[in-house]
């Protein structure tokens, strides 16, 4: 069976002074964050501002965090996009760096419908040997994967995750209910992480694990172990952070607090901006909160 981990990061993509991709940094931020509590590394997914990265770029990233930490934690690349016939060919590629698994989000802007959505998802799944997680983040894409409709995309072979961040506990729990019971679910957020858990979760592909995996792996760990109350006391220690990450678009509030942590990421690419002065006194208020600073 395959396991992608209970913790995976989707981590940010480091940009120079110049605004270009900074492998060196995206190197050592994968092994810091292999070596604090993450199982696995979501590249070039939103977190990673894939929108704004070059297939060259988002390749190169690929292998370099595979020679950084692969063996050690699994390397999830991310290749989807609105357009099929680009999925597939990135997808391609992309196997070839070493990676070992594929996320794939919903086409963006386009809005296809639910035959469109499993068909896209399909023809995708089956020019890869790799196993992949579909990505289901209707906020952003503008479209929702119905459990109908994924439940006819965990009939192929190699389709075997779900990220789900419709922040519809509900609608996961539904997806637990008519997903076979080896298919994994993950939280794609970090608030629903412990309610999501709750529902058959088996796991957060996370933002806020940059700053606290291991604290984030501690709560899952006592979850499964039957310690709901520590695991809850730990969900309500880290939601001031959860929360701040959110106050203004993913990856700005991340990548903003790695830099004042001393984890040099750059800041994002345009059409992404710096937070505003309020932001980031909110920011440092909240690390200080949760002991970070």
């Amino acid at each position: 069976m395959i396991e992608f981990g209970k913790v995976l990061t989707a981590m940010v993509t480091p940009f120079d002074q110049q605004g270009e991709v900074d492998y060196q940094a995206a190197k050592n931020l994968a092994i810091r964050l292999v070596e604090n509590g993450s199982d696995g590394l979501v590249i070039s997914g939103t977190t990673g501002e894939s929108p704004t990265l070059s297939t060259e770029e988002k390749l190169t990233l690929f292998s370099t965090v595979v020679e950084a930490v692969g063996g050690r934690a699994t390397v999830i690349a991310g290749t989807g996009s609105y357009d099929t016939k680009e999925s597939v060919e990135l997808t391609k590629e992309a196997e070839r760096t070493g990676v070992d698994g594929i996320l794939l989000v919903s086409p963006y802007y386009n809005r296809p419908p639910q035959e469109g959505l499993y068909r896209h998802f399909k023809t995708v799944a089956e020019a890869t040997s790799l196993p992949v997680m579909i990505y289901n983040i209707p906020g952003r894409t503008g479209v929702n994967i119905t459990p109908a409709t994924m439940s006819r995309l965990a009939e192929i072979k190699n389709i075997v995750a779900l990220k789900e961040s419709a922040g519809d506990l509900a609608q996961a729990a539904e997806m637990v209910r008519v997903l076979p019971k080896e298919f994994m679910i993950y939280s794609g957020d970090d608030v629903l992480t412990l309610p999501m858990l709750s529902v058959g979760a088996v796991g957060v592909v996370s933002v806020a694990a940059h700053l606290v995996g291991r604290r984030l792996k501690t709560m899952i760990d006592h979850f499964y172990q039957g310690e709901v109350l520590k695991a809850a006391k730990i969900h309500q220690e880290l939601l001031p952070l959860f929360k701040v990450l959110f106050i203004n678009t993913n990856p700005i509030m991340v990548k903003a607090a790695l830099n004042l942590l001393g984890l040099e990421v750059g800041t994002p690419r345009l059409p992404l901006v710096e937070p505003g002065q309020e932001e980031l006194e909110q920011l440092k208020e909240v690390l200080r909160q949760v002991g970070l600073s």
